[in-house]
């Protein structure tokens, strides 16, 4: 429990300080982002750019498991 909580953590502060950059390059105005800004009040609801981070974050998750679950081919 407590190693999840570091690891939730350390995920946010990593993504709070990775933000400039990833707003820089294009992520978070999307377009599927939702953003409503009224008088005093701004909700931003990144759903494409949450998509998308996931598609790449799980693809990198899913490579390394991929190639060390295949066998490597015999040598003649």
């Amino acid at each position: 429990m407590s190693r999840t909580l570091i690891v939730i953590g350390l995920s946010i502060v990593a993504a709070g300080l990775l933000w400039p950059w990833v707003t820089r390059i294009g992520l978070g105005r999307l377009p599927g982002d939702i953003v409503i800004e009224r008088e005093n009040f701004r909700l931003y609801f990144p759903i494409t750019t949450g998509i998308l981070i996931s598609v790449v974050l799980s693809t990198i998750l899913w490579l390394p498991q991929r190639f060390a679950e295949s066998p490597l081919p015999a040598r003649s």
